[in-house]
Formats: structure tokens, C-alpha cells, sequence
């Protein structure tokens, strides 16, 4: 089975035929993945610290906890309240991210049939929801009660839906048919 960055690597070879690719750098490229979770609207600081926990456990590096960007009365959130965290990757952190959430963690999602290419956005960036963070092995199963959801956001140089739709074939990503 090939790892993410050897797919990346072979992109421009089958993409040059469809796209008319004449350099190695007009084909599609990874440029960085975005793990983010909210935490809500809680004041529990032990939520937040579990969730960065379980994030940190998850992606290899340390998140970042994000503040609300405006109030918003009927959720009783004030601007600045800390609502979410996120974790940027770049790089071998990465591949190596994506390598285990394709190949080990969508296959361990109960009743999975595929995302959506509806999923992915006029610029080339596809956004994945993941139900539960149960589906990584690096969380264990006693925890059970504590489940959390998260968006990953897969960031790439395509320039239209069509280049992002071939690209995110090659690289493996499972798509209803």
C-alpha cells in the first residue's frame, strides 16, 4: 500500500494527461491539514483540556485553543469566551496524519458508505466531519462518555473543483459512487 506522500508524488503523472500539466509543480500538492473540535460554550476548563488532550494524542502536536470572534447573546457566548481548538500540520506530521486517518481511521467509522465530493469547495480544499474521535487508535475505548467530533480540512494548490476531485482519487480519499 503506497503512503500519502508517494500518491502525491505520482499526481503529476496521471493528472498531466486529463490537465494539460506541462511542470511537476502545475499538479495539485498538499499544503497543510487543519484538525479543529468545539468545545461549546463551556466554562468547564477541564473539557478544554480534555479534548487538547485527546487532539494532542491524536495528530502528534500540541492544539491551540480558538476564541469565539463575536457575542452571540442567544448561545450566551461572549467574544473572546475560548469555544474551540485547532492544530495546523505541515509537513511529515501531515502525511503521516493523513496516511492513518485514510487508510486506519475511515475504515473503523461504524456504517461508513463514503463522503460527499460536494465536500469539497471552489478553490480546491475538501472539509471531512468525523462523527467521534473513537475511530484513531491512539484514544482509548474506556472513554466512551467523553466523545467529541472534529472537521478536518485538507488544503491543496488545485485550482478548481474538477483538479481537487482527481487529486483527493489519487491520494485515496473514499467518496460515494
Amino acid at each position: 500500500m503506497k503512503s500519502v506522500k508517494e500518491k502525491q508524488a505520482t499526481a503529476f503523472d496521471i493528472m498531466k494527461e486529463e490537465f494539460g500539466y506541462k511542470a511537476k509543480l502545475a499538479a495539485p500538492r498538499l499544503v497543510k491539514v487543519v484538525v479543529s473540535a468545539t468545545t461549546g460554550r463551556s466554562k468547564d476548563k477541564n473539557r478544554n483540556e480534555m479534548i487538547m488532550g485527546r487532539l494532542a494524542k491524536i495528530t502528534g502536536q500540541k492544539p491551540s485553543l480558538r476564541a469565539a470572534k463575536k457575542s452571540i447573546a442567544a448561545f450566551k457566548v461572549r467574544e473572546g469566551d475560548k469555544i474551540g481548538v485547532a492544530v495546523t500540520l505541515r509537513g511529515a506530521r501531515m502525511t503521516g496524519f493523513l496516511d492513518k486517518f485514510i487508510n486506519v481511521a475511515i475504515p473503523r467509522t461504524r456504517d461508513f458508505r463514503g463522503y460527499e465530493k460536494k465536500s469539497i469547495d471552489e478553490i480546491g480544499n475538501l472539509t471531512l466531519g468525523v462523527k467521534e474521535q473513537s475511530i484513531f487508535p491512539e484514544t482509548s475505548d474506556e472513554d466512551v462518555k467523553d466523545l467529541f467530533g472534529m472537521a478536518v480540512t485538507i488544503v491543496t494548490t488545485a485550482k478548481s473543483k474538477k483538479e481537487a476531485e482527481g487529486f483527493f482519487d489519487i491520494l485515496g480519499i473514499p467518496f460515494k459512487k
